[in-house]
């Protein structure tokens, strides 16, 4: 993710001397960088994905014709899109390239495209709406709580929200592949765990919110 911690957005960092007069110089990052575009592409592959999904119907396709062909085409965009987020952020971390860009495009990213591919499963059927309002709920409300706490930090990400993230993305792509009604237990396994992960660190999030603005008040009163 292009949003990761590790940088301060617009420089690169510094190092030497500027003009000889004991000033350090900084190169600054530019926008446009390699992990940025592969952030706006994710972007750009959400609406594409939308309609790819919304051009197959329902997914009580055998995996044959024109139904079952757009719905692979689909999975395919979905499984790109999702590449993309691990990409740009090893790419932005390992070559200095995060930028206050993409700081506030990257999550702006996930989400459109875990919400687009929720939306459009629950509105073919295919997806309980409680499912996909579960995770909406749940996503919108770390992003208000990470603005409640900004002053006071930033709360890193555990390895329950990155596991929590693979889940729904592998559970979002079992729902999107036409697979046979025999393996449904397969993809509901995998949800029902996506949900758990995604209830338990939204709990472990607030948790540590709270905790952070209590030590910074702390901090602050003495």
């Amino acid at each position: 993710m292009t949003g990761a911690p590790g940088g301060d957005g617009a420089a690169g960092g510094a190092g030497g001397s500027a003009d000889g007069a004991g000033r350090p110089s900084v190169v600054s990052v530019p926008t446009l960088n390699i992990a940025n575009l592969l952030t706006i592409s994710r972007l750009v592959l959400v609406p594409l994905f939308v309609i790819a999904l919304f051009v197959s119907g329902t997914g009580e396709v055998d995996g044959g014709g024109e139904a079952g062909l757009w719905r692979y085409v689909a999975a395919a965009l979905f499984a790109i899109a999702a590449l993309t987020d691990n990409v740009d952020g090893w790419v932005a971390r390992k070559y200095d390239l995060i930028t206050d860009f993409g700081k506030i495009a990257d999550p702006i990213a996930d989400k459109a495209l875990i919400g687009a591919a929720l939306v459009g499963l629950s509105v073919l059927g295919e997806l309980p709406w409680w499912v996909t309002i579960v995770i909406a709920v749940r996503e919108l409300g770390i992003t208000l709580l990470r603005f409640w706490v900004i002053r006071h930090g930033v709360i890193p990400a555990s390895r329950g929200g990155k596991a929590k993230t693979l889940a729904q993305v592998v559970a979002i792509g079992l729902f999107l592949l036409p697979l046979p009604a025999a393996l449904d237990i397969v993809s509901w396994t995998v949800m029902v765990v996506a949900l758990v992960l995604t209830v338990a660190t939204g709990l472990d999030y607030v948790v540590r919110a709270l905790r952070l603005r209590a030590t910074s008040a702390g901090t602050t009163a003495s």
